[in-house]
């Protein structure tokens, strides 16, 4: 039997932080408590100091796409460089997606992706599970039911992407799906990005098509109304609508509105539409910053860093998509540009700075909410991830927050080989990373293993 003991470090929930130590035996927490003394344990025990470290949950990035296979190319980080990713970043586990793909139901399609992540993944992970309209058909609701008993409750639906088939906009289905998913207690996710007004926009578009002009061709406007939209149609069966990646002002005004005539709306949003502007689509690395929703304005940055700091938004995470530097820049055509940028690794550091500078209006403890414990309570996965309860995983990262730095391509670790953050200088540094009492990440160096993973079912 072995233990591993974090000793004098401030641990840190949603609470709030006290000094304790915890106790980890095997893969589980075994106890909290204010001092536990090496010598009064039987077994083998390594002993971490962790004075002057905040011990927080194992975080959760809630939205990437690892070994994403995309427009003839996949994403350059895989399920093993994506969990080496999140270590560095101190995530220990991440909810990625299914497709629906084309020829499957979606059972088949969760079945298909859950093996390929077993063999690859070095973290602990679970899904959502894509539900498109090029194969909606009337056993969607059996296939609801199925796919709950394997241990998944989440759903995603896009509100654009006629050409891939991804589009869901059928009011009957969209009705159907809703009510299901409403009586199943699944979670229904959505991007949100009104398909009709993108299409008019595009069919009436005389300018370039360069990457300054994605924000013009994909404007905040339509990410309003898809909300507007689809929010109303889960409000009129009572289910809740989990917006991803909300990027703009208009479209947190959008969630405001509904919320207040009833609507059960949680929001998620992403250091990019918190700290990156469209003026990074200028000039010959446009390219690089690509995604999509579009990047907004210097206001909608503001407004949705404020709306963080309000406790409007449920969940920080990423929507970690990457591409290479070739992949990114090879078409200058924001149609044919590969979208999507890394973040894993930038975005507790991050969110952290935003706390550094605005003391008394974001804690740590806030943090801990948006990337630990509520995305585990909306995604079924808590308190197995996400708590320091005892008996559940023993999942945790020592931070260092008295470390400043500087983001550059040459210090993250993604196959993408940059980072969009580059010249942010940022508090904090993750010292060690820790996943079910394992010790995957220390002082630098990673020792994760792939395949070691797991699926992490949804209750």
């Amino acid at each position: 039997m072995g233990y591993l003991l974090v000793k004098n470090g401030s641990i840190t929930d949603e609470n709030g932080s006290r000094r304790a130590d915890i106790l980890i035996e095997d893969s589980r927490i075994a106890a909290v408590e204010s001092s536990i003394a090496p010598d009064s344990l039987s077994g083998k025990t390594r002993v971490l100091d962790a004075t002057g470290l905040i011990v927080l949950p194992g975080l959760i990035d809630a939205h990437t796409h690892f070994h994403l296979v995309s427009r003839g190319t996949v994403t350059a980080d895989g399920f093993g460089s994506g969990s080496r990713v999140a270590a560095y970043g101190g995530v220990t586990t991440v909810v990625d997606f299914a497709d629906h793909n084309k020829g499957m139901n979606l059972v088949d399609s969760a079945q298909y992706r859950m093996q390929e992540m077993k063999g690859g993944m070095a973290i602990d992970y679970s899904l959502h599970q894509g539900v498109y309209g090029h194969g909606y058909n009337p056993d969607i609701p059996s296939q609801l039911e199925k796919l709950k008993e394997m241990g998944i409750r989440t759903l995603k639906i896009f509100t654009t992407y006629r050409d891939t088939g991804y589009l869901l906009d059928d009011p009957e289905k969209l009705s159907e799906l809703f009510r299901h998913a409403g009586r199943l207690g699944m979670l229904v996710t959505a991007h949100c990005e009104y398909n009709p007004m993108i299409e008019e926009i595009s069919a009436n578009w005389t300018g370039t098509f360069l990457p300054r002009d994605h924000a013009d061709l994909r404007p905040a406007e339509a990410e309003a109304r898809a909300i507007e939209f689809y929010g109303t149609c889960a409000m009129k069966e009572d289910c809740p609508l989990y917006v991803v990646h909300v990027s703009s002002e208009a479209g947190l005004n959008a969630i405001r509105k509904l919320r207040k005539q009833g609507a059960v709306i949680y929001a998620e949003t992403t250091p990019t539409y918190l700290f990156l502007d469209r003026s990074k689509l200028e000039g010959p690395d446009g390219s690089l910053y690509v995604m999509t929703p579009a990047l907004r304005t210097k206001q909608d940055n503001l407004a949705l860093q404020d709306a963080v700091m309000n406790g409007e938004f449920q969940v920080v995470a990423t929507d970690h998509c990457t591409f290479t530097k070739e992949q990114k820049l090879a078409n200058p055509d924001v149609r044919r540009t590969y979208p999507g940028v890394p973040g894993t690794e930038e975005m507790f550091l991050l969110l952290n700075t935003l706390r550094e500078k605005n003391p008394g209006r974001l804690e740590m403890k806030d943090l801990v909410s948006l990337m630990c414990v509520n995305p585990a309570r909306l995604f079924g996965l808590y308190p197995q991830k996400g708590s320091f309860q005892e008996g559940t995983d023993a999942d945790l990262v020592l931070f260092d927050p008295n470390v400043k730095r500087v983001l550059d391509d040459s210090n993250v670790h993604t196959n993408a080989m940059y980072t969009p953050y580059r010249g942010f200088e940022v508090s904090g540094e993750i010292r060690m990373t820790v996943l079910r009492g394992k010790v995957i990440l220390e002082n630098g160096n990673y020792s994760g293993r792939e395949g070691e993973g797991l699926f992490i079912r949804q209750s």
